[in-house]
């Protein structure tokens, strides 16, 4: 189907303090990483520390390109206001919204999410990436965030047929990635079929 799907953009998101996620998280976070490079990903996340940094590094050792979204409106600000890394990002996104902007910026701009162990900033972006109807992978571990994401769903009274829940970071981006590869296809096709009904020369 092209080439293009050599570029799926894959947000990873998670706790920038990651003391409550437990032993393994660093472990699970890089391996996620990894995984988005090796099955044709590029990584995003917020361009901070923690579980994001640590997926960022996983893909950075297997050869992959990363990129951040970043609160501040500027790299001085970035280090020395939000004390935020500029390790492991090949490209930093000044977006100078703060972390809610921040958020909204990073989710859509990716063409799925993943979810780590996380705090409230995980669940805002949970919670716009649902709104925007994005694929979202949950990685179920030892960390409660799992199972707080689940309430909410549970809660909302919407259902939602793109949220896919993995104990294994492998098979989780590999289930994203066909999620991914689906909607784009659809909606290659869908462009396709309203050009032709209007006309249009398809190049």
């Amino acid at each position: 189907m092209g080439e293009i799907y050599n570029y799926f953009k894959i947000c990873v998101s998670g706790a920038a303090d990651t003391g409550h996620c437990g032993l393994d998280a660093f472990d699970k976070a890089k391996l996620l990483g990894h995984e988005i490079v090796r099955q044709g990903g590029v990584i995003v996340t917020g361009a901070t520390t923690g579980f994001p940094m640590w997926s960022a590094v996983g893909a950075k050792e297997a050869g992959g390109f990363s990129i951040g979204f970043s609160p501040a409106s500027s790299e001085k600000e970035h280090v020395e206001v939000y004390q935020l890394p500029t390790d492991h990002m090949d490209i930093i996104i000044y977006t100078g919204f703060g972390y809610p902007g921040r958020d909204l910026i990073l989710t859509r701009s990716s063409d799925a999410v993943l979810f780590g162990c996380g705090r409230i900033g995980t669940i805002h972006e949970f919670t716009i990436a649902f709104e925007d109807n994005k694929p979202i992978g949950i990685l179920e571990a030892d960390w409660d965030t799992d199972d707080v994401i689940k309430m909410i769903v549970e809660k909302a009274y919407r259902p939602n047929n793109k949220i896919i829940f993995d104990t294994d970071p492998k098979a989780l981006v590999e289930r994203i990635m066909e999620m991914v590869r689906k909607d784009k296809e659809h909606h290659s096709t869908f462009r396709f079929e309203n050009e032709k009904r209007q006309g249009k020369r398809i190049a």
